[in-house]
Parts: structure tokens; C-alpha cells; sequence
């Protein structure tokens, strides 16, 4: 398992910021993402060769949109075996900031994956719920084998124990934007991860 477990120290948030007084810190720049993004390919890339040699079908990679699309794209070019994308909607029911873990399908697979070697990526794994529910419930279509990687996750917040196979950071119990990761649909664009000014939470 990759997995960063480091001191946390918030940097200056760059000066060409898209969201002016927004974002009060950078938790990971996006020099640190992308130095993961291609640590977590590679590892896949040695993981998985010899199994999708036997199966000789493309490794499948399924993402629940919206958060993980970024993170997804840059992975898939950073595995160096042929990939392929599947995408999955799901409604959490919860707050803005967090899951309660009762979910429904807003949009399933387009294909079966029965027999084929799945990869669930995620963006961040928070309090588990929802990753818990889609194991179960892709499970029972019968995949050849069934793995999870994220980009992140928080251990503080965890309330479900899933098995996640790669961690590239565990990051402290706190919301966060950026690289696909959205707080009102905004912040999705930025290259970094980071915290919000809790005055933007006031405006919406």
C-alpha cells in the first residue's frame, strides 16, 4: 500500500488564485498530487501486469462522479497497462460536507463486469459509508477481482472498515476542495488541494 503519513503544514496559497480570499490554506500542492498520481501508476502498473497477462482483458477503472474524474484521468495515464474508464452517479443523502451513507443509483455502468479486474477510484474516502455500499453492490456482479484506490482519505473520520488495497495521503479530518473536489459545484478547477475561509460557508 502507498500510503503518506506525514506532519501537516498548511502553505501559502498561490498568488494566482481563481477564488480571491476563498481558500484559507494548501493542504497538498499540486507538484505533491502529481508526484503520487505517478507513484500509485506505477505501483498499479507492477500490481496488476501479470494478472491482466492472464486475463487478457484492459484493467477496468470505475469512478463515482464527480469528485474523482481528475484524479482518475491522471492515474489511468500513469498505469502503464491498458486501461479502461467506467462511470457511476449516486446520490448520498447527508449535508453538504458529509455522507450519512444512504445511497441511490443516479446513473449505473454501461457494461457487466462480471469476470473482469475492477479498480474503484476515489478521490477521498471520508467516513467510509458510501465506498462500503458500492463494494457491496458491485460485488454482486461478480467481478474477477474487486480493489480500491484513493488519493485520500481521513482516518479521524472513518465509520465504516473498508478494505482499501491504496492510500496515496491520509490528511487530517477536515473539508477540503480542489482537483475535482467541490464545495457548491466551485473549486473543482483548482490543481491543488485545500481548506475553505469559513466565510465562504457563510454566503451559501
Amino acid at each position: 500500500m502507498v500510503e503518506d503519513r506525514h506532519t501537516w503544514h498548511a502553505v501559502n496559497v498561490p498568488s494566482e488564485e481563481l477564488y480571491p480570499g476563498d481558500i484559507k490554506s494548501v493542504l497538498l500542492s499540486a507538484d505533491q498530487i502529481q508526484a503520487k498520481v505517478a507513484e500509485l501508476g506505477a505501483l498499479l502498473g507492477a500490481d496488476y501486469r501479470d494478472t491482466i497477462a492472464e486475463s487478457s482483458q484492459d484493467l477496468l477503472l470505475i469512478t463515482v462522479l464527480k469528485g474523482a474524474v481528475f484524479f482518475v484521468t491522471d492515474l489511468a495515464r500513469a498505469i502503464p497497462l491498458p486501461t479502461q474508464l467506467e462511470f457511476m452517479a449516486v446520490s448520498s443523502y447527508g449535508s453538504s460536507t458529509s455522507s450519512s451513507g444512504v445511497v441511490r443509483i443516479l446513473k449505473d455502468l454501461d457494461r457487466d463486469i462480471n469476470d473482469r479486474d475492477v479498480l474503484i477510484v476515489e478521490d477521498i474516502v471520508d467516513s467510509g459509508l458510501t465506498l462500503s455500499w458500492l463494494l457491496r453492490n458491485l460485488a454482486t456482479r461478480h467481478p474477477r477481482s474487486l480493489k480500491v484506490c484513493t488519493l485520500m482519505r481521513k482516518p479521524d473520520a472513518v465509520r465504516d472498515d473498508v478494505d482499501i488495497s491504496y492510500v496515496g495521503f491520509d490528511i487530517p479530518n477536515e473539508f477540503v476542495v480542489g482537483y475535482g473536489l467541490d464545495y457548491a459545484e466551485r473549486y473543482r478547477d483548482l490543481p491543488y488541494i485545500g481548506t475553505l475561509d469559513p466565510k465562504v460557508y457563510e454566503e451559501f
